[in-house]
């Protein structure tokens, strides 16, 4: 029934957005002044007021934007609820088969599109950033919901501890417990961690040219996903993105290296994280 519903309501909500799109995509041809305007105070007066109307149509624009925006996010959300939903009940449709059968390669490609797919937050002038925009952390009372990434710090095999790309599955607010799954298919592990362990990612990218203050900064130290991996290590920052659909470029600690780091790898803002540990010296 659940997964009914959700369908229903995802087809109003592209009908909805369909609609919001055709009121962005009526031209309007914007009034033009005929012959030589010079700078009398009735041409003054005239550019003044198409410039008042110009200024009023965009903001009534943007703002159909920030609507359809709102609806985009929303589908997204009811289309995460019913993967989960599928997932407790064990059904699955042909694009997205159990876990179980995902190849390694699929899921390094779902994880970049993941990556790509996160959406850019766009505030109106004056709003700050909110926590989970790129490098701004979570609120300390926050709590991750079911189907969300997260980096998860567990024991491994020979019993070091290393931080993985998770999927919470639940959480206990009487043990202050998270539930999550390791997110590669080669581990098949469920683990029980406390808050300390869990660290949620970016639910937005944060946009270098008008957000600068909500990226990590060079020679910052981060936990980075090491590319075509499912595991979280330390790095620095090498370059902080330049334009909204740029990655970090991160030197990963490693000691094969006379000066202890790699060459700059590119990792993007969704598996960048903020390390509490300290730099090493």
């Amino acid at each position: 029934m659940a997964l009914v519903s959700a369908d229903s309501r995802i087809a109003e909500l592209l009908t909805e957005l369909h609609q919001l799109i055709k009121q962005t995509q009526v031209e309007d041809s914007p009034p033009r002044l005929a012959g030589t305007m010079g700078f009398s105070p009735y041409y003054r007066t005239k550019l003044r007021g198409l410039y008042t109307t110009a200024k009023a149509d965009a903001e009534a624009e943007c703002n159909i934007l920030r609507k359809a925006l709102d609806k985009i996010a929303e589908i997204k959300s009811l289309l995460e609820e019913r993967r989960i939903a599928a997932k407790i009940a064990g059904l699955y449709n042909d694009s997205e088969p159990p876990r179980k059968t995902m190849r390694r390669g699929v899921l390094m490609t779902l994880l970049q599109q993941s990556a790509m797919t996160l959406p850019l937050w766009i505030g109106k002038p004056g709003d700050k950033p909110p926590p989970l925009c790129g490098a701004i952390p979570a609120s300390g009372d926050y709590v991750a919901k079911p189907g969300d990434k997260v980096a998860a710090r567990v024991k491994a095999v020979d019993g070091d501890e290393q931080w993985i790309l998770a999927e919470v599955v639940s959480y206990s607010h009487a043990t202050n417990k998270y539930e999550v799954d390791d997110i590669d298919e080669e581990g098949k592990e469920r683990h029980t961690l406390s808050r300390r362990r869990i660290i949620p990612l970016p639910q937005w990218k944060a946009n270098p040219e008008t957000d600068p203050e909500a990226l990590f900064q060079k020679e910052q130290l981060v936990l980075a996903l090491y590319p075509q991996t499912t595991c979280f290590y330390r790095a620095l920052i090498h370059t902080p993105p330049q334009r909204p659909q740029d990655d970090y470029s991160v030197l990963f600690e490693d000691t094969s290296y006379a000066d202890g780091y790699s060459p700059p790898l590119n990792v993007a803002q969704r598996y960048v994280v903020a390390c509490k540990e300290p730099k090493k010296k």
